[in-house]
């Protein structure tokens, strides 16, 4: 039995010892809880989420989403090198399939924002899916959920990019503009208030956002097609958008994800049977290869398989690939194969070469496969 009075540590004062635990990120609280029934108190209750949240102590996450999860996320310490789940959303259509949403980090929070919900029970194979204007926040201090203010326009598969503490959004598709959107807005997470923007010069759909230099690129997935080879760029001082010639090495890119680093970084995948990362020499506008991602060996098979389907993030000044799948060829060469889901996660630090991939802890729980959303959190540290 514990005593009312005992000390949260022995031996050190109750605020000191508050500090101390506080400073420990994350991925340790399940391990923290099973110490004692304090500690399991003190972590889970709303002094210590205040504290934290005070200090500006959010620490750093990887937040995946993956095609087996059934809708609950998991999050990556890179500290303790652990996964966790995190509470699933318990709102409208929660348990129906969601894709084509957007996700990005701002002031210590996750947003999931927009996408597409369709059912997952088959007895309903009729029912179309409902394309969303909802905005969905994850507080990593008190690990919970919450509902903020809707986009103005229901959109999926649409360009989202964080630029100067705001939420960027362009283009897209709904049931009612299924060639794709013109209309872009800007969410202020300080107000939890949306604004409209001026309208693209032309609609796009399957975009992605992008910023870079200040300025939100929005860059079309539309493979192969000679049209969509040029970006629309936002200014954001004058509001204005204009059409550049496309910098990007996308045209014919299955894999289509970028990450900055160090604010003018720029690195992406791009698939080809093999998948290679790649760099932007601002300067010069030109794009060249600094690697490979590595092939995956499976237990008893002995041909190397190329993932698809991953995720790809940044996180600590490192790259991570994220879960996927791969076909797996029967040996005899009938032609036949298996779809093998992968909970792999890998890393590479892109300035040291050649690139250095190591192994991470793999994914938790059912969490494996394509991944839906991925995106980092990063804890700004004070000098």
């Amino acid at each position: 039995m514990e005593s009312v009075d005992q000390l949260i540590i022995p031996g050190l004062p109750d605020d000191l010892a508050l500090r101390c635990l506080a400073r420990l990120s994350h991925g340790h609280h399940g391990l923290l809880e099973t110490v004692s029934k304090r500690w399991r108190d003190l972590i889970r209750s709303s002094e210590y989420a205040h504290y934290k949240a005070r200090e500006g102590w959010c620490g750093n996450w990887l937040f995946a989403l993956t095609e087996q999860s059934n809708n609950q996320w998991i999050a990556y310490d890179p500290d303790a090198d652990r996964w966790h789940p995190l509470p699933k959303f318990s709102g409208d259509y929660a348990d129906w399939h969601h894709s084509g949403f957007s996700c990005v980090c701002i002031y210590n929070r996750l947003l999931v924002i927009g996408g597409s919900y369709a059912p997952q029970d088959s007895s309903l194979p009729h029912q179309k899916p409902l394309i969303t204007d909802y905005v969905l926040q994850f507080d990593p201090f008190k690990k919970e959920w919450k509902r903020m203010e809707s986009m103005r326009t229901p959109r999926s598969h649409f360009a989202c990019s964080v630029i100067g503490g705001k939420v960027y959004v362009a283009g897209g598709r709904n049931l009612s503009s299924t060639r794709g959107l013109a209309l872009a807005e800007v969410y202020d997470p300080l107000i939890d208030k949306w604004e409209e923007l001026p309208p693209m010069p032309n609609p796009q759909m399957d975009c992605l956002g992008l910023s870079y230099k200040g300025k939100l690129h929005v860059l079309s997935d539309q493979v192969g097609l000679s049209d969509m080879n040029a970006s629309q760029v936002f200014n954001l001082s004058e509001k204005t958008w204009c059409i550049v010639e496309d910098i990007w090495p996308f045209s014919r890119a299955m894999q289509f994800s970028v990450q900055v680093m160090g604010g003018d970084r720029v690195y992406t995948v791009v698939d080809w049977g093999e998948s290679l990362i790649k760099t932007r020499d601002s300067e010069k506008g030109e794009w060249y290869n600094i690697g490979a991602i590595p092939s995956v060996i499976l237990h008893n098979h002995t041909r190397a398989l190329e993932a698809f389907g991953y995720g790809f993030a940044a996180l600590q000044e490192e790259l991570y690939i994220l879960g996927g799948k791969v076909l797996k060829w029967e040996e005899a060469g009938t032609g036949r194969f298996d779809i093998v889901r992968l909970g792999l996660v890998r890393v590479c630090n892109p300035l040291v070469r050649p690139l250095k991939w190591k192994e991470a802890r793999p994914m938790c729980g059912r969490a494996c496969g394509s991944i839906l959303g991925c995106a980092s959190l990063e804890e700004e540290y004070s000098v």
